[in-house]
C-alpha cells in the first residue's frame, strides 16, 4: 500500500506502509512534518489563486477608487424670514420703570434707613456739587491726606448715523484753575530763525528743524508736547513711530503758525484722551482746592468732551463718575453741569 503526498513544489513522494525494516519505514515525527509542509503549500497556492497579493506593491501603483453611484443630499437653505424672526427673539427685553411703584427686581426707590444693602435699591446718582461735598467729607472721616487728586471717569456714546462712530480723540484744554505747579516742556519744530527766536523767548525747551530729529530718536532730548509749523511737517516723518500720539497734528492744535499761542496752550494746558474706544479717565483737580474751582474745572472738561460730537445726536456722556484717590466712586449727573453755560448765555 502506498500513500502519495503532494509537496508544495509539485513533486510526489511515495511512502510505503508495508515495507519492513527500520530504514524503510519512516518514524512518526518525519511523517507529521511532511504533512504540515504539504498543507502549508496548499494554503499558499489557494491564496495566490484567489486574488492578487499586495505585498511588495509599489506606492506609485494606480489604485482603483470606489465609484459613488448615489447623489449627495443637498443642504437645505434656511429662509431669511426664519433667521430674522430668531434674531428678533434674541433682543434684550427693556423694562420701563417710570410708572411702577418700585423698580423691577428692587425693594423700593429709596432706602428708609441710613444703613442698607445696596443691591436691593437703585444706584444713587448725585448732583455734581453734592458729590464734591461727599468727597471732602470722606477725606475727613477716613483721615486720608487732604491734598490728593480728584478723577473723573466718563463713558461716551460714540455711535453716529449709518453705523459710523466717533473717532477716538486726544484734546488739550485750558483749565480755569490749574492744579499742576510745574509747566509742561514744549519742543517747537521750525526752520525759520525768527520763529526759533520767538519760541525760545516764549519758553520753548528746544526749537529747531531737522537737526533735532536724530537726538530725539537717540533719546538725548525729550519733551511733554511737540508743536510744529506746517512747512516742516514733511521732514518729520521719521519721528512718527517714535512720538506716536505726541506727533504734531492739526486736530490737536499742535500744528500752526502762531507759536506763542501754541506754547501757551501746551505749557499750561491739560491733556486727556479717549481710552478703550469710549472711556475718558483723567484728573481734574486736587481735593484741597475750593469746591467752586473743582466744579469749574469739571465743567470745562465736560464741555470740551461734548464738543467732539454733533449736538443733534443727543447726549454724548452715558455715565459719569467722580472719585478722589482714596474715596469710593460716586455717580453724578453730567447734564446738570452742561446746562450751566446755556443758562448764563440766556441771562
Amino acid at each position: 500500500m502506498e500513500i502519495r503526498f503532494f509537496l508544495s513544489m509539485g513533486t510526489v513522494e511515495n511512502v510505503s506502509s508495508f515495507s519492513h525494516g527500520p530504514k524503510a519505514f519512516p518514524d512518526m515525527a518525519t511523517c507529521t512534518r511532511n504533512v504540515w509542509k504539504v498543507l502549508a503549500g496548499c494554503q499558499r497556492q489557494l491564496l495566490s489563486a484567489s486574488g492578487p497579493s499586495y505585498t511588495g506593491v509599489s506606492h506609485t501603483a494606480q489604485r482603483t477608487l470606489p465609484v459613488r453611484t448615489f447623489a449627495a443630499v443637498r443642504a437645505l437653505k434656511k429662509d431669511k424670514k426664519e433667521v430674522a424672526e430668531k434674531e428678533v427673539k434674541k433682543e434684550k427685553r427693556v423694562i420701563d420703570d417710570t410708572n411702577r411703584h418700585k423698580p423691577y427686581g428692587k425693594t423700593s426707590w429709596a432706602p428708609v434707613d441710613d444703613v442698607y444693602i445696596m443691591r436691593y435699591y437703585p444706584r444713587t446718582i448725585y448732583n455734581a456739587a453734592d458729590a464734591v461735598d461727599l468727597l471732602k467729607n470722606f477725606q475727613v472721616l477716613d483721615f486720608t491726606p487732604h491734598s490728593q487728586p480728584v478723577y473723573i471717569d466718563l463713558k461716551l456714546d460714540m455711535k453716529l448715523e449709518k453705523k459710523k462712530k466717533v473717532d477716538s480723540f486726544v484734546s488739550t484744554v485750558h483749565l480755569p484753575y490749574p492744579f499742576r505747579t510745574e509747566m509742561n516742556k514744549v519742543l517747537v519744530f521750525t526752520e525759520d530763525a525768527n520763529q526759533v527766536k520767538v519760541a525760545q523767548e516764549n519758553g520753548a525747551v528746544f526749537a529747531g528743524g531737522e537737526e533735532l530729529i536724530q537726538p530725539i530718536l537717540d533719546d538725548e532730548i525729550s519733551a511733554d508736547f511737540y508743536v510744529a509749523v506746517p512747512d516742516v511737517l514733511p521732514k518729520l516723518v521719521p519721528l512718527k513711530n517714535k512720538l506716536r500720539k505726541k506727533f504734531p497734528k492739526s486736530k490737536r492744535g499742535s500744528v500752526g503758525t502762531n507759536i506763542p499761542k501754541m506754547l501757551e496752550l501746551f505749557q499750561t494746558g491739560h491733556e486727556y484722551m479717549v481710552e478703550s474706544d469710549c472711556y475718558v479717565r483723567t484728573q481734574i483737580a486736587m481735593l484741597d482746592m475750593p469746591k467752586d474751582h473743582i466744579l469749574a474745572n469739571l465743567q470745562t472738561i465736560l464741555i470740551d468732551v461734548c464738543s467732539h460730537r454733533p449736538a443733534n445726536m443727543g447726549p454724548f456722556i452715558e455715565r459719569a463718575i467722580i472719585a478722589s484717590h482714596t474715596s469710593e466712586a460716586l455717580w453724578f449727573r453730567s447734564e446738570d453741569v452742561l446746562l450751566k453755560p446755556a443758562e448764563t448765555k440766556e441771562e
